[in-house]
């Protein structure tokens, strides 16, 4: 294990937040000694993904929560671009901010599967490790074994163990409050009542 304090990275939509990601957050803090803190880097609206709140209403929903834990920080930095910065430049970013920390980044399996189709791959896996959350029955070592781009940089990545595994998705919530049902406990109460409170999504009842 490193002697220096690790940060590990959590990028994301946050369309809205859930309570899984903050789980998934507070459990890698949890299993790594190493691991000091989890900051949260919500990507910018410029992301061009259909349906996207403002980059206001996914910083405030985060904000609720991280404010309330010393283990989070919460980051601007891809919402402060007047583009959606590459993964390898936001890490570079906050390597900088950080330069007493070692930099994870937090990845799916969903993404790991994509990965050697990014921007600079072997510079991004090259200067940071990946911890990897295994989606729905994927198989991380599987995954790796059958992508020769992964397997040459298998020594980049680190399997969370006994991670929380989740089928709820952003998409899911969105949908429920869409159609008027409730998603009270998939999300914080804060983010709950923000949501009601700014009608987000196109809802008028939660």
């Amino acid at each position: 294990m490193e002697s220096k304090k690790v940060l590990a990275v959590f990028g994301g939509s946050f369309n809205p937040p859930l309570n899984s990601h903050f789980s998934i957050a507070e459990q890698i803090i949890n299993e790594y000694d190493n691991i000091e803190k989890v900051i949260f880097v919500p990507v910018n609206s410029k992301y061009g993904k259909e349906g996207l709140l403002s980059n206001d209403h996914r910083y405030n929903m985060l904000k609720l929560v991280c404010d309330k834990n010393e283990n989070f920080i919460l980051s601007s930095i891809e919402l402060n671009q007047n583009r959606q910065l590459y993964t390898l430049e936001t890490l570079e970013i906050i390597q900088k901010q950080y330069s007493d920390n070692i930099i994870y980044f937090i990845l799916g399996t969903d993404n790991l599967k994509e990965l050697s189709t990014w921007n600079n791959p072997e510079k991004l896996v090259s200067k940071f490790k990946i911890l990897v959350l295994e989606r729905d029955k994927d198989n991380m070592e599987k995954i790796i074994e059958e992508d020769d781009f992964l397997k040459k940089h298998k020594n980049s990545f680190i399997k969370v163990n006994e991670n929380i595994r989740s089928n709820i998705s952003s998409s899911f919530v969105r949908n429920k409050i869409k159609t008027g049902k409730s998603i009270r406990y998939l999300v914080p109460d804060e983010i709950y009542f923000y949501i009601k409170e700014n009608n987000l999504f196109s809802s008028k009842e939660l």
